[in-house]
């Protein structure tokens, strides 16, 4: 086993965050009943060094020679990301910081919102368009968020993809992954066919917020402004200021560990824990969540 390596990034997870962290990760291969070899690195170090690429916006083969191999991150970042993983620990950490505010666990209304950025030269002409409207050949991120701007879903798209169609796809997958949601608020880009086929299909009630008649400049907006929030919170990390990814699951999950690191940062900055995450909301979150660990390697 390598020598621990000295935290000396702003991105490395202190103690109690990796103990928020490392229970909700898949179980090593040598663990599970399929079998496979040991790692040869412990997992923090994997983390730590996903979240510095997210954070400093770094090329993979630019990690700094004290993290594992650059190949080996990688592979763990996408494996863990095509297993689930990702998604499972932001909607864990949003849980458990619910709780904490004495809500519900379990959102029942969400807000959603897009925003186009440029994509660089790795993106290809298949996963990418132009948005005439905003002068940007990129893509297109959705959003969709709780009332207290904690991440629910994210959707990259071609920025050529209407809101509309966009959120097509991305309410059957809020139906799917979070059955309890019934209202969803969104801007006057979201209207038309989508409410209709959103109430009698999906049994979700869209309803929009629009800008005052004859408001000139910025405006604040009741509940657009959460998701506005959550947008310029992902744009903290380098990463996320263009799109490099090839893959757009890529793309979200950069966008999706960004998000992790501000949860993680929230729940441990009043003092150090060094509880884990052992208590789940219920104990059908529990078994859920040990049978998923157990398959997803």
């Amino acid at each position: 086993m390598p020598t621990a390596r000295r935290r000396r990034y702003p991105s490395d997870t202190t103690t109690a965050e990796w103990a928020l962290l490392e229970p909700l990760l898949p179980l090593p291969a040598c663990q599970t009943k399929k079998g496979g070899r040991p790692e040869k690195h412990p997992r923090r170090e994997i983390v730590d060094a996903i979240r510095y690429i997210t954070d400093n916006g770094a090329k993979w083969r630019a990690l700094p020679a004290d993290y594992p191999p650059w190949e080996t991150v990688y592979v763990f970042f996408a494996r863990w990301n095509r297993a689930g993983a990702v998604a499972w620990i932001r909607d864990q950490l949003r849980r458990r910081i619910r709780t904490n505010l004495g809500r519900c666990p379990y959102p029942v209304t969400l807000i959603v919102d897009s925003q186009s950025v440029k994509a660089a030269e790795t993106v290809s002409k298949a996963t990418r368009g132009y948005d005439a409207a905003k002068k940007i050949n990129g893509r297109k991120r959705h959003l969709a968020i709780d009332t207290t701007g904690l991440p629910v879903m994210i959707l990259v798209t071609p920025t050529n993809m209407t809101d509309r169609d966009a959120a097509r796809e991305l309410l059957w997958r809020l139906r799917l992954a979070h059955p309890q949601i019934t209202q969803v608020w969104a801007d006057s880009a979201y209207t038309g066919q989508l409410v209709d086929r959103a109430r009698d299909f999906l049994h979700i009630t869209l309803k929009t917020v629009s800008r005052p008649k004859g408001a000139k400049g910025f405006v604040v907006l009741p509940r657009r402004w959460r998701v506005e929030r959550a947008i310029g919170w992902t744009m903290r990390a380098r990463r996320n200021a263009r799109d490099y990814e090839r893959l757009p699951q890529h793309s979200e999950a950069h966008l999706t560990w960004s998000l992790i690191t501000l949860m993680t940062r929230r729940l441990t900055r009043n003092g150090p824990r060094t509880d884990s995450w052992t208590k789940m909301t219920s104990s059908k979150s529990h078994s859920a969540h040990s049978a998923w660990r157990a398959s997803a390697m």
